[in-house]
């Protein structure tokens, strides 16, 4: 039986079970092998970054400080402009399959509500970007 999401370690293990899916998969895998040098060190920020967005009125022991449209734009421009919406589409399938494989619940829909916002604003900041 699943359950939901419930703190950091749930999280942890969402995150890293979706990356193992991302770096294998043919046409995101090169994006992100051959931007991440530190595996651990990018993992670890993702789990911080979604435990912040989805547990925001939980202390916290860490929160969440970056910029990911920023960082996405300029990997956009370090791969000659070429994400499209195909990526953002298997990057929401391959996240919905991972939470659907491990967890269900009220935090994991949220996970799935804020992943598709994320991506959709996103995508439609770095062709704004890009029409500049």
């Amino acid at each position: 039986m699943k359950k939901d999401i419930e703190n950091r370690s749930d999280i942890a293990l969402l995150v890293s079970e979706f990356y193992k899916k991302v770096k294998i998969d043919k046409t995101l895998g090169p994006f992100f092998n051959n931007t991440i040098s530190d595996w651990d060190s990018h993992l670890d920020h993702l789990t911080t970054f979604w435990e912040t967005s989805l547990f925001m009125t939980k202390p916290l022991e860490k929160k969440y400080r970056g910029n990911p449209l920023e960082v996405h734009i300029e990997v956009d421009k370090q791969f000659n402009y070429s994400i499209t919406e195909l990526h953002f589409g298997l990057w929401l399938n391959l996240w919905y399959q991972t939470l659907d494989e491990f967890f269900e619940g009220e935090v994991a829909d949220n996970a799935k509500r804020r992943a598709r916002k994320m991506a959709t604003f996103i995508y439609l900041k770095i062709f704004e970007v890009r029409s500049n």
